[in-house]
This record gives structure tokens, C-alpha cells and sequence, in this order.
């Protein structure tokens, strides 16, 4: 339902993305946590929110609202009431004495919710005063991971140095000089990109018709995305992956992260029930790639102010990522799931899956409508395992209205998939938020365990590799 605001011919269309996220199948709600290090001070939170660049930009002081066509249109509110944004909760909100459990069960709760109404902006921001932590709920349809980390850090000051914006780390791994690959090197990377591209192609449309994966103690399916979930954290050091993907030439922090997944889900699926499955068992996840150039932070800023649409809004294209499924016993060693993961990923690369994805999303939404294009994107989450994401976050602590942040992470609302995983950086730490549904995945603290044993095996594993 869009608002009662009536609307006019100044409303700004919705993005085909962002009316894609509207949908009642795919309603996306993105939820940013952060962790305090002193008693949260409600009256300072409210006026760095007031001052901020957020409720300067367009998309956080709209409605969204529907013309007598049905179609979605953002329209300019004068007047946004904080009271109604800002919420406060005072008392504890799960009867946990642990504080990352309560606030991890509000976000389970939060992922299968109502939403965020219409008759306002559609963010929140709670409060969980109890257990000093703050909770960003802003709808997809705002804007991507990129767009809302950025204008998130433009708000923020570095811990060690209040006069200065954190930092962001790049995130693009060195790539070979093509002007010292020569013509036969290009020749045999347009090859290679030809070729990738046109077989993942294949691979993707067949995903959104009929071809899906077998059925695993982690499969969801039509319908799971109404299923009550249950979330956990798994906790990594960035100095541990750095040192792991040393061991592999050319190996990346994403490459390291898929590597793990890849034993992490092995083990846990042998937990479950050992030797279940036969060995090389397919099993994908879906993951989204950031598809604009990756400018600097201030840039980001500066554009957000002028309301670019060449960075700001969702552009990401889909990539479809298998793991294969290994007896973690008969396989001993943790580098060899990483090798595997690489060799994938490093193919990935080669082809313009992302770019198809976004592409023929673009066409679908435009040409055929919502209904179309929201079957397609759910069947293809039917009809794969889990979804995986990744988002840089600033390399430095950093402090919120002067209050220093202890953690950054995110999840959003529940999907037909009986797993999601979103993994933020932060101060050389990442968090992941592993949210799963709980009839399903009944052990999701288990499945963390698994992640972060996976690393640490993998980092001995490479220390072996150094000392010889």
C-alpha cells in the first residue's frame, strides 16, 4: 500500500529496482546495527540525525505514494516529525541476559515484521537503550548497500581524529597491466569473457524457469520467507583472512570469505546428517555486485547531495555462486575448498553476469511489469540455497554524535531462502549476520561456529604453508 498522499505530476518514478523491493514478494527492509560504546544520549542521536546529510537527500524526506496507474512515485514531504523516526526503547528487549542474543532476536522478529509504514519516510531509527545499540531500518527501495554505507560514514568522524571522515578500503584487488598482456592476451581474455559470459548466461536464465538445487538441510523454498527465523553473528579477524589468502597467489578477502562458506557449510551439513550427501553436490547462493565505479567516500557525499542517479539508488547486478559440497573428514585440507572458491570467483569475474542481471532486471520491470519481474527473482531464490553479501566498511573506529561505535552490522528482512549472510567490515574486524529460518536451520550459533573454526583452520593451514 503506498500512502494517502495524493499524487502529482512533480513526483519523482521509482526506480524499476526500487519498485521491485516494493513488491509483497520481495518487500526489503535493510537493517544497520551499530554498537555503542557509552549510554546512548536520545536528545544528541536526534540532532545529529536532524543535521545530517540523510534528511537532506530526497529519498529519506518522500513518501512513497502511487499514481492512478498504480505506479510507485516518491513525493516530497515539508515536514518530517523525528518522533515518529526516532524510536525509543527503554527496557530490555528479550529476556536474555546477553545482550548480542536479545538484540539479535529483535532482529529476527524485525526481519518477519510489517514493515516500515508509508505514511511517513520509510527509515526508523531504534533506539535499544538497555543494551546500547541502534538500529537503522531503511527499505531497499532508498537505495543499496554502497548508497546507505556511504551517506552512514559521511555522518561519522574517525575515533582518533574527530576533524576527519573515515576511510574506506578500496576494495578492488590489483589486476594485471593489460598493456603488458599483449594481443594475444587480449585476444584470449575477450575469449575466455565471451565465453564465461555466455555459459553463466545460460546458467542464470535456466535458474529463473525450472533448473534448482538439490535439497540439502539448508534448503528453503516457496513460501520460507514468512517462516520465523533466528539470526547469529560470526565473529572474523581481518588480519586472519589477509594472512590466508597470502597463501593462495592472487587470492582476494572475497575469495577467502567464499572459501569459507564453502567448509563452513560442508561441516555443518555433515553435523546434521553425516554422509547424506554424495561428494561435489552443487549447492548456490546468490550474491549481488556493486556495478558503479568505486569513488571515494567525500565523492560519494557530494553526489548524494546534487541527487546524482549515476551513483545513488540500487545498482547491483546478481551473480550466481556455487559451493560444492566436500566430507570435511575425507578432505582435510581447509585450502583446498579456498583453491576451489577462487577458481569460481576468478571466472566470475571474466564474464558480464552482473551487468546481464541488471540489465535484463531493467528490461523485465519496464517492458513486462512487477509481476513478471517478481516471479523471475523469486524463483531464482526458490530455486537456489542461500544468499551472501559483503560490505566495506570504514578501516578506522569511528564515533557517532561523539559516541564511539563498538560494531557494525547489518541484515534485512527474510527471503525464500532458509539462509542469509551479510558480512560487514569494521576497524579490521568483520561481523557476519547469519539469518536463517529457525524450523529449518534450528542451530544457526552452530553454523557460525562452523564459519569461524573454517578460518582458523585455513589461517594454521597457511601458517604451515609460510613455515615451509
Amino acid at each position: 500500500m503506498g500512502s494517502s498522499a495524493p499524487a502529482t505530476d512533480s513526483d519523482e518514478p521509482i526506480t524499476p529496482a526500487g519498485r521491485l523491493f516494493l513488491q509483497p514478494q520481495l518487500n526489503q527492509i535493510i537493517h544497520c546495527v551499530m554498537g555503542f560504546k557509552n549510554p546512548i544520549d536520545v536528545e544528541s542521536i536526534k540532532s545529529q540525525v536532524k543535521s545530517s546529510l540523510m534528511l537532506t537527500h530526497p529519498r529519506f524526506s518522500s513518501l512513497m505514494v502511487r499514481d492512478s496507474h498504480g505506479r510507485e512515485r516518491w513525493h516530497k514531504t515539508t515536514h518530517i516529525d523525528l518522533d515518529r523516526h526516532v524510536i525509543v526503547l527503554h527496557d530490555p528487549v528479550s529476556s536474555s541476559g546477553d545482550h548480542e542474543t536479545a538484540v539479535n532476536d529483535y532482529l529476527a522478529d524485525l526481519s518477519t515484521g510489517s514493515g516500515l509504514p508509508t505514511d511517513k519516510p520509510m527509515w526508523e531509527f531504534h533506539l535499544l537503550i538497555a543494551h546500547n545499540v541502534g538500529i537503522f531500518r531503511i527499505h531497499h527501495a532508498l537505495g543499496d548497500g554502497i548508497s546507505l554505507m556511504s551517506m552512514f560514514l559521511a555522518s561519522c568522524r574517525r575515533a582518533d581524529d574527530k576533524g576527519k571522515l573515515p576511510t574506506l578500503a578500496s576494495g578492488k584487488s590489483k589486476g594485471v597491466n593489460k598493456n603488458k598482456k599483449g594481443l594475444l592476451g587480449l585476444v584470449c581474455g575477450f575469449v575466455a569473457m565471451v565465453w564465461f559470459s555466455l555459459v553463466f548466461v545460460v546458467e542464470f536464465v535456466l535458474r529463473c524457469l525450472w533448473v534448482c538445487d538439490r535439497k540439502t538441510e539448508i534448503s528453503g523454498g516457496d513460501g520460507v520467507e514468512l517462516w520465523p527465523r533466528k539470526l547469529a553473528t560470526a565473529k572474523f579477524r581481518i588480519q586472519d583472512m589477509k594472512h590466508v589468502k597470502k597463501a593462495i597467489p592472487n587470492a582476494t578477502i572475497n575469495d577467502v570469505l567464499f572459501g569459507v562458506i564453502s567448509l563452513g557449510i560442508s561441516r555443518y551439513l555433515d553435523h546434521r546428517k553425516p554422509n547424506a550427501l554424495p561428494e561435489g553436490v552443487q549447492i548456490t547462493g546468490v550474491a549481488m555486485t556493486n556495478l558503479r565505479e568505486q569513488p571515494g567516500l567525500q565523492e560519494l557525499s557530494d553526489l548524494m547531495r546534487s541527487n546524482s542517479g549515476s551513483s545513488w539508488g540500487n545498482k547491483f547486478g546478481m551473480l550466481l555462486l556455487p559451493i560444492y559440497y566436500h566430507n570435511s573428514k575425507s578432505n582435510a585440507d581447509p585450502l583446498a575448498y579456498l583453491k576451489r572458491s577462487k577458481v569460481m570467483i576468478d571466472k566470475k569475474k571474466q564474464s558480464v553476469e552482473g551487468h546481464f542481471s541488471y540489465k535484463i532486471g531493467l528490461f523485465v520491470m519496464t517492458y513486462l511489469g512487477p509481476k513478471v519481474a517478481t516471479w523471475l527473482n523469486y524463483r531464482i531464490l526458490c530455486n537456489t540455497s542461500f544468499t551472501i553479501s559483503n560490505i566495506l566498511g570504514p578501516q578506522e573506529e569511528i564515533t557517532v554524535g561523539g559516541n564511539p561505535i563498538t560494531y557494525l552490522r547489518a541484515s534485512s528482512s527474510s527471503l525464500p531462502h532458509a539462509l542469509t549472510m551479510h558480512m560487514v567490515s569494521y576497524a579490521e574486524r568483520a561481523d557476519m549476520q547469519i539469518l536463517v529460518a529457525k524450523d529449518i536451520i534450528p542451530d544457526p550459533a552452530f553454523l557460525a561456529k562452523c564459519f569461524e573454526e573454517a578460518l582458523l583452520d585455513m589461517k594454521e593451514a597457511a601458517a604451515a604453508i609460510t613455515e615451509t
